[in-house]
């Protein structure tokens, strides 16, 4: 089964646990310790909230600032606009900022919201059914 891992180094775990809770991720405890929770979004992805001391255990570079630089999107669909909606919602409820107002693009509308430590979720709904014919 294929899955994907996305490792984030943040600066509170338990915080950030909380606040990808209150998104709607569970917490997977076979992949936890003190200096890491695993996050899990559905069966295929999970996030690894790390401490930055445990982040860097894997890596020889430095761990980038992401409350002032951009070190990727993170964008993750769902089923429709409301919850879309809903998503974000709760990421601002618990604390998080979103840098930018929605965007629509017809086919798609999309929203952003950052975490404690500036990691930057995109949550979107899309309708293949819209997307522009050539």
């Amino acid at each position: 089964m294929k899955q994907v891992f996305i490792n984030l180094a943040v600066a509170d775990v338990n915080r950030s646990m909380d606040f990808y809770s209150q998104l709607g991720f569970e917490l997977n405890l076979q992949f936890c310790d003190d200096d890491a929770k695993c996050m899990v979004w559905s069966e295929h992805i999970f996030v690894m909230i790390m401490t930055h001391d445990k982040f860097k255990s894997f890596t020889n570079k430095p761990i980038a600032d992401t409350k002032t630089h951009i070190a990727g999107l993170f964008a993750l669909s769902v089923e429709s606009l409301d919850r879309v909606n809903e998503i974000v919602d709760k990421g601002l409820a618990a604390g998080g900022i979103e840098p930018m107002p929605m965007m629509d693009h017809g086919f798609m509308q999309l929203r952003k919201v950052e975490d404690y430590d500036g990691h930057t979720w995109e949550i979107f709904y899309m309708d293949m059914s819209k997307f522009p014919s050539t």
